[in-house]
């Protein structure tokens, strides 16, 4: 019997969710620089809790999305990692081992972004919904993260970048072709994909927990006022 995989066999590799969220986050981080930039911070303010939902949305995915989404199938524990640099071949045809500890560690750096963006004031004209949720000193200190941590997030990007053209140029593994269409020649999905509307209801769930949350928030105190 042949081992060419049948059409039916040729699964998505990167189901929609995974994909819309991919390139909805690269579209959110030039977006939220350049309003931050010009000082359109109602905008901003919307592009990070876009970004916010968009990160948690696929945090739960990975939880309950397609196979090669979950969380299950790309983290690996370090003796693997190693494993892997040394030349044994990834198990899985999505995240390479340390790929998916990558992925996770930029999800990660997102959310804590978009988190401190919501403490986040400059004392002026812009003064984010959750500031005063906690002490203004504990507010400050989370919000002094917010530049620091989206440099660190610009590295990660770069190095992303620089490893997706390494992996296509050297190694003639397709990276960018499969998070475009879903999948390549040669890189196919271990199952059928979860329905994307799952990850729709996911979304729009956060965001309504989101909404109740802002709806709730502690107003400025009176004398906050001139």
């Amino acid at each position: 019997m042949s081992s060419i995989p049948t059409n039916e066999q040729k699964h998505l590799l990167w189901d929609w969710p995974v994909r819309v969220i991919h390139w909805l986050i690269l579209l959110l981080l030039p977006a939220s620089w350049w309003t931050a930039e010009e000082g359109y911070q109602d905008i901003h303010q919307y592009l990070g809790l876009t970004l916010l939902v968009a990160v948690l949305t696929r945090l739960c995915w990975g939880l309950i999305g397609s196979p090669q989404s979950r969380f299950r199938d790309f983290l690996r524990g370090p003796k693997t990692v190693l494993a892997y640099f040394r030349g044994t071949p990834s198990t899985t045809p999505g995240h390479s081992p340390p790929g998916g500890w990558s992925a996770l560690l930029l999800w990660m750096l997102l959310l804590a972004q978009a988190l401190t963006g919501t403490v986040n004031s400059d004392d002026v004209l812009f003064t984010g919904p959750f500031y005063y949720v906690f002490d203004s000193d504990v507010s400050d200190f989370f919000a002094a993260l917010h530049e620091p941590i989206f440099n660190v997030i610009l590295g990660f990007v770069a190095l992303h970048v620089l490893s997706v053209i390494f992996y296509e140029r050297r190694r003639d593994q397709r990276l960018l072709r499969p998070m475009v269409y879903g999948k390549a020649e040669g890189r196919y999905g271990t199952g059928p994909a979860q329905p994307a509307y799952k990850a729709l209801l996911v979304a729009v769930l956060l965001a309504g927990m989101l909404f109740a949350l802002l709806e709730v928030a502690p107003a400025p105190p009176t004398d906050y006022y001139w």
